[in-house]
């Protein structure tokens, strides 16, 4: 079984992604930033969509679902459960731990609050791939606008327990800054100054940093690395719980 995978640049920095079966002709859109960009990918390759899988409520994840089901109004839209009253209308509603069939293949919903509350991303293991929104990020992770640091940081070690393999598309290129607020964390950490180094040079030449592996973002990113014993010696909290370490780090990107 195969799967091929697209980024679609949207807006001024977000992703949207497109998941084909090879198999079935089926095709998956996850979030809709806006119509134009996914529709032009969509035609580009002669593809037809079956499906919408949203992750989140916020209006750049989900502004250009109307126009998209006008010109595919039998495409059937997934979302989480709990919410179901801020999302457009769902014809399939999940939670944590619940898992779908997507061209034959199991798609395992994983609720990671945090960034909002209902937020959920969706794993993919038959391609590899997990798509974490705003949830985890290359080299970073979503503001905390309604959940807390505890909700986040489980959220977070969810995907982390993921296969190292897996490729993670994430919701937005913010990988430059990311990285260079990791610096501040961990500047002594060889993986993350030869990822810095690759990120300032591909997004020089135009190219995206999403996706991302999760074995890179294990290796970089300070907020799947807070309980770690080096990262917290590094700022100062050797003593401290994991959760706390990440709240830490969380509130220091915020000010950054």
């Amino acid at each position: 079984m195969a799967f091929e995978i697209v980024t679609v640049p949207c807006l001024s920095d977000n992703y949207a992604f497109l998941v084909r079966s090879d198999r079935t002709d089926e095709t998956a859109l996850v979030d809709v930033p806006e119509a134009g960009p996914v529709l032009a990918a969509l035609d580009a390759r002669g593809w037809r969509l079956t499906e919408v899988w949203l992750t989140h409520h916020h209006a750049d994840h989900v502004q250009g679902l109307d126009a998209v089901r006008e010109r595919w109004p039998e495409i059937a839209v997934t979302g989480a459960a709990a919410d179901a009253r801020r999302l457009p209308p769902l014809d399939r509603a999940v939670g944590d731990g619940d898992r779908f069939d997507f061209a034959g293949a199991a798609v395992q919903v994983l609720d990671v609050s945090g960034h909002t509350v209902g937020h959920v991303a969706y794993h993919l293991p038959a391609a590899h791939a997990v798509f974490t929104a705003d949830s985890l990020m290359a080299l970073g992770c979503g503001r905390l606008f309604e959940g807390t640091p505890p909700m986040m940081w489980e959220s977070l070690q969810k995907i982390a327990g993921l296969p190292a393999d897996t490729i993670v598309y994430s919701g937005h290129e913010y990988t430059a800054a990311n990285a260079r607020f990791a610096l501040t964390i961990e500047p002594d950490n060889a993986a993350l100054v030869a990822r810095a180094r690759a990120v300032e040079a591909a997004r020089a030449a135009g190219r995206p940093t999403v996706p991302s592996s999760l074995a890179e973002e294990l290796a970089t990113n300070p907020f799947l690395r807070a309980g770690l014993p080096e990262v917290k010696t590094a700022i100062s909290m050797a003593e401290a719980a994991d959760a706390e370490v990440f709240a830490e780090i969380r509130a220091r990107k915020d000010a950054f």
